[in-house]
Parts: structure tokens; C-alpha cells; sequence
């Protein structure tokens, strides 16, 4: 299987596989968020588009194009087909540099960063079918106030994954009670004392307890229980290729 990637300009932007770290996960004691299989997963269940210069967005709260300026750090090449005031009102336009190409059945799920904070700016997302579409898409990026912010150069300012879209179609979903799945009610009901137990010894700091630090049935993929052996397929590192030189 591959993603097809197909240059729309003379110098388009690094596409990098997903980076796990993030700064505000880093400034946290003992790096706390990392503990989160989740967050970590999504950092890198996808491929981020860098940006290829540092520069400023600044929006005046006013309803035009020419509301918003755009400064780069330094005079670079093609900077105004890279990043534009175009739909006014506050939003940022980027252009990937790329037309995508994906197998039939698959769209891209274009959004910014999982879990990229930034202040003052808000990414917007968007589901495209990548598996037809002879042309690219933008990245855009919404003020939440006036203000000014910054992207610096190597900043992911696009997020592409793939997802099988048109099969949630046939999904549908059903609400049940726990008491319908025996097996599952034994393993929330396992998780839930030893959950219970573990964080009142943590408050009572229990040397062991403190030492442990958090539990990770998750992370690990054991069950709470110990009944069985643990979930085949269980991922707690994703690290995707690179994008290479095709013919």
C-alpha cells in the first residue's frame, strides 16, 4: 500500500512521519502526559507537512482579506503561494505543496497536529477523498481573537492520516448493558478495585504506590484480571516511514 505524494511547486514542504514529543507533555514533572498511551499514539498515527519558513500571522478582528498580514522571517521564494489571507474572517490558508493519492477506499484526514497547542490560533479539519481528487487541498488554521502568532520554521502546520471512511457508513451502534458481556463486566469490575485501591494508596502515599506512579494495564495491554494472555496487536509505539523518491 502507498501514499502517493505529488509535488504541486518547485520547493514543497518536508512531510515528516509523526513526532511523539510535545512541548507542553515535555514541561510537565517526570514528563506526566507521556504516561497517556493515547495521546502519544495520536502524536503519531500520521504524517505532519513542516513549515518550510518561520513567519507571523497577525489578524486585525475584521471581516477581510486584508485583515490578516503575513510576515515571513525572511524573504523566502514562493512564501505568498505558501500561506494566505483567502477566505477572510480571521482564517489562515496553507497550501500542502502536494496532491495526494491514496487507494480506492481510502480518504485523508487533514487536521493539524494532534495535541499542538497553540495559543490565540485554532486548526480546522477536514475529510478528503484522496482516492479520485485530481487536485490538492488547503490547511486552514482560524484566529479565536485578534492577535498575532507565530509559526517557526520546521512548526507541522498540516497533519495528514489515512482513514476507511465510507465503512462507518454500514457501522451501526448499539447501547448495551454490562451485564449482557460477562466477561467484559469481570474485566471493568477488575480494573475498577484495583483503579480504586491503587490511586487511595497513592494518596495516602504507600511507599509502593509512589514508586509505581501510575498503573498500565493500558499501556502494557494486560488485562486488569490476569485471566488471559494479553490483547494480540496491542501498539504502544507507532513510528511511520519516511516519505521516499518514487518513479
Amino acid at each position: 500500500m502507498q501514499l502517493e505524494c505529488y509535488p504541486t511547486n518547485q520547493r514543497p514542504p518536508d512531510i515528516v512521519p509523526g513526532r511523539p514529543q510535545r512541548a507542553w507533555m515535555d514541561a510537565f514533572a517526570e514528563r506526566h502526559p507521556y504516561r497517556c498511551l493515547p495521546l502519544s499514539m495520536a502524536n503519531t498515527t500520521g504524517w505532519e507537512i513542516l513549515c518550510p519558513v518561520g513567519f507571523t500571522a497577525e489578524w486585525n478582528g475584521g471581516a477581510h482579506q486584508d485583515c490578516i498580514t503575513l510576515t515571513p522571517d525572511h524573504p523566502y521564494p514562493g512564501f505568498e503561494d505558501f500561506a494566505k489571507s483567502h477566505f477572510s474572517r480571521g482564517i489562515v490558508t496553507f497550501h500542502a505543496g502536494y496532491l495526494f493519492r491514496t487507494p480506492p477506499g481510502w480518504s485523508m484526514w487533514v487536521q493539524g497536529p494532534p495535541n499542538h497547542i497553540k495559543d490565540g490560533i485554532q486548526p480546522l479539519q477536514g475529510l478528503v477523498e484522496t482516492d479520485w481528487l485530481p487536485f490538492p487541498f488547503t490547511m486552514n488554521w482560524m484566529f479565536t481573537r485578534p492577535g498575532r502568532v507565530k509559526f517557526a520554521k520546521g512548526e507541522p502546520f498540516c497533519f495528514i492520516t489515512l482513514v476507511q471512511d465510507r465503512l462507518l457508513a454500514d457501522v451501526q451502534p448499539v447501547t448495551k448493558s454490562l451485564t449482557a458481556n460477562d466477561d467484559l463486566r469481570r474485566q471493568y469490575d477488575a480494573w475498577y478495585t484495583q483503579r480504586s485501591e491503587f490511586n487511595a494508596r497513592l494518596l495516602k502515599q504507600d511507599p509502593e504506590a509512589v514508586r509505581d506512579a501510575w498503573q498500565r494495564f493500558y499501556f502494557r495491554g494486560e488485562l486488569p484480571d490476569d485471566t488471559g494472555p494479553a490483547p494480540a496487536g496491542h501498539v504502544n509505539k507507532r513510528r511511520l516511514k519516511a516519505p521516499k523518491l518514487g518513479v
